[in-house]
């Protein structure tokens, strides 16, 4: 009764408070849902004690739990007798022949067992397991008696033919351990009064009797001992329940016997919880900080040291591997690869080759072992290289990775490449990493390469890998990446001899035999078998040989001997089961727990159904699989189960690859997938659990019933810090292959908290793995809009870390465009994004529609490099490679496809300055400082050859570095300086060297292939020729058409046979070996020129514009009318693949697409990384853009920007906006013609009008309430526009002719207006008017008296002016009393000043990073915040909220920040991709427009109470943040302790002194 409560009990509050603290709650008891016989059977006996010993050793908290009342229980049969116990006990039966021979009988002597043994039989009929039984049992009782008095057997034999089953497990689970209390628990149930009726039926129930009926006084005393023993051994573990006699008493309707229960089930979830917090604890105090890594080397060298345990043979393979490690221990070389059949014996080999490397390579060889898809940490690319990474690093006494690599995949790859290169120059202990079985990786899908593995190893680096041979295997790939043939070694068969030689290591390992004929039978079996996977399925069936039995023959081929496996388990066990168990483990994704596939069993109506065909289930409120069925089974599976540590568990999974082909092909086949992964989806959804009951129809009842399977909840989160992992990584994976895409896309796919839960538990990887896996089934807009809009959310997350509001905040800002048109998955998230934040208790920004680049743009990713910034790039098309060099001389190759790096190419000591792609894009050629020349192959990743091209030795000799390379003649042509090399390109032999004159360098060169020319202009306009074969001068002319200036770029155009030549005064001049012609006259110098694929397009930069000239039959002729501008000097352009776009970078960090088919119509405007745009290449329609100053680079789609968009951006780049009507309208200066403004319709993403101001615009501002917009003029003029009509347009002439307005300012009931010059401040008023408000003035007119220029302006009702400096001053200006008050100094630019809208504060930015909160009234400080980002420093934009109670500041590192205005504390930072132009305050929140073209448009929510406010920079990378108070200056100062200005970090007032410090460095 006690077991049926808590076995029926829910299990929701024990499993719940389990999974809070992540762990998986499993109730294992074998005798439920199983007959009696089978509960008390020898067999199940055994299966018993070993679940007891399974859960002492894997159980965290509670093991073993004993209750324990009146009944001593049954008391098994022996299942094997030694041979020295036999023969005593056979002495005392001699003078019994009937009980000698029945013991006799049932006992056989098994010749096999090392000692021999003597098994116990089952009954031969059903009719003899009665009284035969009890008989035999009587007679083993009285032998043993007999022996122990006799002295023949100790105590402990003669216990084994007396003990109950209750007293074995007791034994096991409590009294046979040293620390047999921890985890243990026992229930005593003492009931008063009961001998006085122990002669009465109903007491009789409760106790032991004999067959005929009288009380077993044996037992008794027994169990009396039994109870003794626990009191006195283990007392902490009794806990002692005393009740009443009543002849009703196991009568659950008895009240007294309910309260008992209840009490019981009460005190047993305390206790496990108890012992589960105990052991936590425990666990916490002796956790390490690497504790992860040190478990998985441990869990490694376990797995090899069983893999070599029997290990045989092979001895001159290792020694041939051995010759050749040590042969390639000095220099480069390729991995080694180990091919197969599965089950030849790779892994065995590669561990005991890694047990023998410091014999090889010397005592301090770092060898580095994972057997794949053994472990969570090395099932994935990410989690190896990551464990690898640690490992090495640690050996080596290197730095650990630092967190920014963690968080990409493509990082991690690239510090594991350039780890292998760190390692190799220490020329000290070398580095053997093995890894087996690439076939379990994470790779397999992968058709092409493995993106991260190195193709070439350097000196004292080694890379073994093994691989399984055949059609589908990883090897076909790597046979592609890896050419030399002396890279794969094949791994073949055992000899006959060496295979009986395994067979009989472990035989002796099993202490076990074979008769002669057994022997003889199993070699005719394995005719010169010496396949080990073979040979270890014969061992399995030949172990259980008795040497009484006469075994079948065995099958001959693996792929026989497991079908012939799985026809056993199927008469055993029966099909349906074996079936449906291998399959589920088969198609799960990672494996299962034992208690996932308990309670997957338990909702398989059909294994239900099959289970219970010949009896009927114990409850009649619930339904399981009973667990027995499952531990015979498992026991019967031995070594083909595979035990791996995935995310804290302990997953099964199928060890052997053959039986999991056969398990397939077998159970998989049709339609039983997808039932097998329907199931399992319905488990891991929890669509059964909670109470949720499921009908079924049971052969003996015949009708169906509705029974609660008790199968475990499946939440998203198990408590707010751990997530349910195994529902994340598995649900998905389910849905998908059963079939059932509608719940997935709804469930997973479509639903927010799932993308927040997988993200934060995980990282942006793992979601985008989730999308990656469902891609190819799924033909789903909305899906691939999600997709891409999680792919664009990997800056925030890099910058920011994976957090809850960010996800949301970047999905809805992104998704809101498609909300409308998109109902069936991205509308329900952007709804389920809304109701997340109105419940949200932490003061965050809530985006009220899309301002985030939406998805189905052109950008393709945005990538970051272990490596400084980038300073050449080329692409390599045919194999979709793109080829960057870097600064610190690094070149790395990256697989635009799988958007991994490749190779990280190192050799070069100085920044490589030029890279070129050719032969197909399977080579490239770098060129760098250092003076040397590297020839790549980029498909192996090895160098070819290295040259030194000498190069100049004056170091005031401008350093131009180019290269050419003729293909058709194998020629590379290298100029530096005033030297040109040509080099052979096969032998790297030096074909020629031209030296020039150091005081007149060559600037630009060009080779003409088709003339066999080779031609260069030196920086005194001089132009040589030379044939390109030999060298020899062909002539030398000055330049005709240019007189000054020297060249500074080029581009030759092959077609023309013709160089064009830009110069520093601005010409371009077309140069021919004939002459040359002035082909234009730029207004700046030229920067650089750019030809397109067919020569038919010339693009020439020059200051802040690019020029397009068309090519005609004299050369070239401009084809725009305009120039294409940008904001700041370009720096770069191409022309797209059809020469209908033209793409255009500059210093300014922005990269614009323009329409050459539209006379350069700009199409985009780009964000870059953040810095100047340096470069740009081509490859087919995908564009990447980088930048020498960043690591990061993008790559962009040319064919998605032609695309219509969902809504067009304004396109504004000079940050010059303002916006009207609550922000439906956007204004800013036209672009290509600053003398307009532009004025934008949000809502219908289009230009709706143009205002000419006949001059060039420097300032905007709008009078919201009175409908006038102001546009300050380069003139000094300021033209004001009503917005309502265009027919009366004011003007406000300047006080000095030709002064340009620096800025202007409206106050906040916009009846003044403040215009700012240098040093001159004008205050006009503006009132109501008729048809139009009235301007008068200027009113007010000051000047500065400072010789510093004023960069910002604000202006107060009162007719008080704040302004800020360039050089950082700030100042209070009272028109009315001409009184000026300084305020305290910024250490830079002031770059904004607003004053809140009461005007009794204000408040001002800085360029270095600084905002100050100013009391206007005393004009002093009141907080000073100090926030400094890695890459980007200074405040753009600040404004108030309405309620004056909040700040909202844009910052140039392209962030948000809120801050609160009474206390200083930073409430809500929200990174938004792009710099905002300015801050508008709205009832609720604000709008801004940013440089992306989008206006955001967003509502602060601030709780009410703050006391559990998260840190907003808890997870910011790379940002320090401080806030200085002055009250508590102040007030420090008064107490006699100053504090250190320079450290300030808090901000709260005295009645907030607990607050957090507002200080977060990382």
């Amino acid at each position: 009764t006690q077991r049926g409560k808590l076995c029926r009990a829910p299990p929701t509050p024990k499993q719940t408070f389990c999974q809070k603290h992540g762990l998986m709650f499993e109730v294992v008891d074998l005798r439920w849902g199983v007959q009696n016989a089978e509960a008390t059977n020898y067999l199940t006996t055994e299966l018993c004690l070993e679940e007891v010993d399974r859960c002492r050793k894997t159980s965290v908290g509670p093991a073993f739990v004993a209750l324990l009342g009146d009944l001593y229980g049954p008391r098994p049969l022996p299942t094997l007798i030694e041979e020295k116990e036999w023969e005593a006990l056979r002495a005392q039966l001699t003078a019994r022949p009937k009980d000698l021979e029945l013991v006799a009988q049932r006992f056989r002597r098994d010749e096999n067992a090392i000692p021999p043994t003597y098994v116990l039989q089952a009954p031969r009929a059903r009719e003899a397991c009665g009284p035969e039984e009890a008989t035999l049992t009587s007679v083993l009782h009285s032998g043993a008696q007999e022996a122990r008095r006799l002295g023949l057997i100790s105590q402990e034999q003669w216990h084994r033919y007396h003990r109950s089953v209750i007293e074995w497990e007791i034994e096991q689970g409590l009294l046979s351990s040293e620390n047999g209390d921890q985890g243990a628990t026992v229930f005593l149930r003492e009931i008063q009064d009961r001998n006085k009726h122990i002669l009465e039926d109903c007491a009789l129930k409760m106790v032991d009797r004999l067959a005929d009926g009288c009380l077993d006084t044996d037992a008794q005393n027994l169990l009396s001992g039994l109870k003794g023993r626990i009191a006195d051994t283990q007392p902490g573990v009794l806990k002692v329940h005393h009740l009443l006699w009543s002849r009703d008493l196991v009568n659950p309707k008895n009240r007294a016997h309910a309260r008992y229960l209840k009490e019981l089930s009460e005190q047993f979830v305390a206790r496990a919880n108890h012992q589960v917090l105990e052991h936590l604890r425990e666990l916490e105090v002796a956790r390490q900080e690497l504790g992860w890594l040190y478990q998985e080397i441990r869990h490694h060298l376990w797995q090899s040291a069983e893999a070599t345990r029997t290990f045989c043979g092979r001895q001159e393979l290792l020694a041939q591997l051995g010759r050749r490690l040590r042969q390639s221990d000095g220099k480069p070389h390729t991995p080694l690869v180990l091919s197969g059949p599965p089950g030849v014996g790779k892994t065995a080999l590669l561990c005991k080759l890694a047990e023998q490397m410091p014999g090889l390579l010397g005592h301090r060889t770092v060898t580095v072992l994972r057997l794949l898809g053994t472990s969570q940490m090395s099932s994935d690319t990410r989690s190896l290289l990551k464990g690898i990474c640690f490992q090495v690093c640690l050996a080596y006494g290197l730095p650990l990775p630092p967190a920014q690599v963690l968080g990409a995949h493509t990082r991690v790859v690239q510090f594991f490449q350039i780890l292998l290169h760190t390692v190799s120059c220490r020329n000290f202990e070398s580095l053997v990493l093995l890894l087996d079985s690439m076939d379990d990786l994470d790779v397999a899908h992968h058709t092409r390469r493995v993106p991260w593995l190195p193709l070439t190893c350097p000196p004292r680096v080694h890379l073994i890998l093994s691989a399984c041979s055949g059609q589908r295997g990883v090897l076909n790939t790597m046979r592609q990446m890896v050419a030399d043939p002396g890279a794969y070694w094949e791994v073949k068969p055992l000899s006959g001899n060496l295979g009986q030689e395994m067979i009989q290591l472990l035989l002796v390992a099993a202490r076990r035999t074979l008769t002669p004929v057994q022997r003889d039978l199993l070699w005719a079996s394995l005719p010169e078998c010496g396949h080990p996977g073979r040979l270890r399925l014969a061992f399995e069936e030949a172990r259980k040989w008795a040497s009484f039995s006469v075994p079948a023959p065995l099958a001959t081929t693996a792929e026989e001997a497991t079908h012939q496996l799985c026809t056993r388990l199927e008469q055993t066990h029966g099909q349906l089961l074996v079936g449906h168990v291998l399959g589920y483990i088969v198609s799960s994704r990672y494996g299962l727990s034992e208690a996932e596939l308990k309670d997957v069993l338990s909702l398989d109506d059909e294994v239900l159904q099959a289970v219970y065909r010949d009896w009927t289930p114990p409850s009649k409120e619930l339904l399981r699989f009973p667990p027995l069925l499952w531990v015979r089974l498992r026991r019967d599976l031995g070594y083909c189960l595979a035990r791996r540590p995935v995310d804290g568990f302990t997953l099964l999974a199928i060890s052997h690859r053959q039986l999991v082909e056969v398990v397939r092909e077998r159970y998989l086949s049709g339609p039983e997938r997808a039932k097998r992964h329907s199931v399992l989806a319905d488990f891991f959804s929890g669509a059964w659990s909670q109470g949720t009951k499921k009908l079924i129809t049971l052969p003996l009842v015949g009708k169906p019933l509705n029974l609660d399977r008790k199968v475990a909840p499946q939440p998203l989160w198990f408590s707010d810090a751990v997530a349910n992992v195994r529902k994340l990584k598995e649900l998905p994976y389910h849905l998908l292959h059963s079939g059932r895409w509608e719940e997935l896309k709804r469930e997973v796919l479509g639903s927010m908290s799932w993308i927040t839960c997988r993200g934060i538990s995980g990282d942006i990887e793992d979601l985008l793995d989730d999308f990656n896996l469902c891609a190819p089934y799924l033909d789903c807009p909305e899906v691939s809009l999600v997709h891409e809009a999680l792919q664009l959310c990997r800056p925030a997350v890099e910058l920011r870390g994976m957090e809850r509001s960010l996800l949301y905040t970047e999905l809805l800002a992104r998704l809101s465009f498609f909300a409308t048109s998109h109902k069936a998955l991205v509308g329900p998230l952007c709804q389920q994004a809304q109701s997340w934040f109105r419940v949200c208790p932490h003061p965050v920004l809530v985006p009220l529609g899309g301002f985030l680049q939406p998805p189905g743009g052109p950008l393709r990713a945005t990538l970051t490099g272990c490596h400084k910034g980038i300073t050449a790039m080329a692409w390599g098309v045919e194999e979709m490679l793109l080829v960057i060099g870097t600064q610190d001389g690094m070149v790395a190759v990256w697989d635009m496809e799988e958007q991994q790096v490749i190779h990280i190419l190192t050799g070069h000591t100085g920044e490589v300055r030029c890279v070129k792609v050719f032969a197909n894009g399977t080579l490239a050629v770098s060129a760098s400082k250092d003076h040397t020349l590297r020839l790549w192959n980029l498909l192996s990743g090895q160098e070819k050859f290295t040259i030194w091209d000498g190069g100049s030795k004056t170091p005031t000799e401008p350093q131009i570095w180019s290269l050419h390379v003729d293909e058709a003649n194998k020629v590379i042509y290298s100029t530096s300086g005033s030297q040109i090399n040509a080099w052979n390109l096969e032998t790297a032999e030096l074909v020629f060297c031209i030296l020039g004159d150091a005081s007149d360098p060559w600037m630009c060169t060009a080779v003409f292939a088709s003339q066999a020319r080779l031609m260069a202009v030196s920086q005194g306009r001089v132009v040589s020729v030379w044939s390109s074969a030999t060298g020899k001068p062909q002539g030398k002319q000055c330049l005709s058409s240019i007189r000054e200036g020297s060249p500074a770029c080029a581009v030759s155009v092959q077609k023309q046979g013709k160089l064009v030549t830009g110069f520093s005064n601005g010409s371009i001049s077309l140069v021919s070996s004939e002459g040359d012609r002035l082909l234009e006259k730029l207004p700046d110098a030229a920067g650089f020129l750019v030809i397109s694929e067919d020569e038919s397009l010339l693009a020439a930069g020059f200051g802040r514009c690019v020029r397009i000239f068309l090519a005609d039959s004299q050369g070239f002729q401009r084809f725009t009318a305009t120039d294409l501008q940008h904001e700041d000097t370009v720096q770069t352009a191409v022309f797209g693949p059809k020469n209908n776009l033209i793409v255009t970078g500059s210093l300014d960090a922005l990269i614009q697409v323009w329409s050459l088919s539209e006379q350069g119509t700009l199409l985009h405007v780009l964000e870059g990384v953040g810095a100047p745009v340096s470069l740009l290449a081509r490859g087919g329609a995908l564009v990447a853009s980088a930048s020498w100053q960043s690591s990061s680079f993008k790559v962009w789609d040319l064919a998605d920007a032609q695309k219509p968009q969902e809504s067009a951006p304004f396109l504004d780049r000079t940050g010059l906006t303002a916006v009207s009507h609550n922000g439906s309208y956007v204004y800013f200066p036209k672009i290509g013609d600053k003398n307009k403004v532009t004025i934008w319709d949000l809502a219908e993403g289009e230009e709706q009008d143009v205002l000419d101001t006949s001059n060039e615009i420097r300032c905007l501002e709008v009078a919201e309430q009175s409908k006038l917009l102001f546009t300050g003029l380069v003139s000094g003029t300021v033209l004001v526009f009503p917005l309502n009509s265009r027919q009366d347009v004011m003007c406000i002439p300047p006080p000095e002719a030709q002064k340009a307005i620096n800025c202007m300012s409206l106050s906040k009931a916009e009846d003044h207006l403040a215009i700012a010059y240098d040093n001159i401040v004008l205050v006009l008023d503006i009132s109501p008017g008729d048809p139009c408000p009235v301007i008068d003035g200027p009113t007010y007119t000051f000047y500065t008296q400072l010789p510093e220029t004023i960069s910002s302006v604000a202006v107060l009702r009162d007719y008080r002016v704040v302004y800020g400096m360039m050089n950082g001053d700030l100042f209070l200006y009272e028109c009315a009393n001409s009184k000026v008050f300084p305020l305290e100094a910024h250490r830079s630019r002031v770059s904004c000043v607003e004053v809140s809208h009461e005007e009794r504060l204000a408040v001002s930015g800085s360029e270095e990073d600084l905002l100050c909160l100013w009391d206007l009234q005393g004009c002093k400080w009141k907080f000073e915040m100090s926030y400094t980002s890695s890459y980007c420093r200074g405040v753009q934009c600040a404004c108030f909220s309405k309620d004056d109670k909040y700040v909202f500041a844009g910052l140039k590192d392209r962030s948000i920040i809120v801050w609160s205005v009474l206390d200083g504390t930073l409430l809500a930072v929200q990174f938004v991709h792009a710099v905002v132009n300015r801050i508008i305050p709205t009832s609720n929140g604000f709008i801004a427009p940013t440089r992306h073209g989008y206006l955001i448009r967003e509502r602060f929510q601030c709780p009410s109470s703050r006391a559990s406010q998260q840190d907003p920079l808890k997870n910011f990378k790379k940002a320090v943040w401080m806030v200085k108070s002055r009250q508590r200056e102040e007030l420090a100062a008064g107490a006699g302790a100053p504090q250190d200005l320079g450290s300030e970090s808090t901000q709260e007032n005295e009645s907030k002194s607990n607050k957090r410090s507002q200080v977060c460095l990382i």
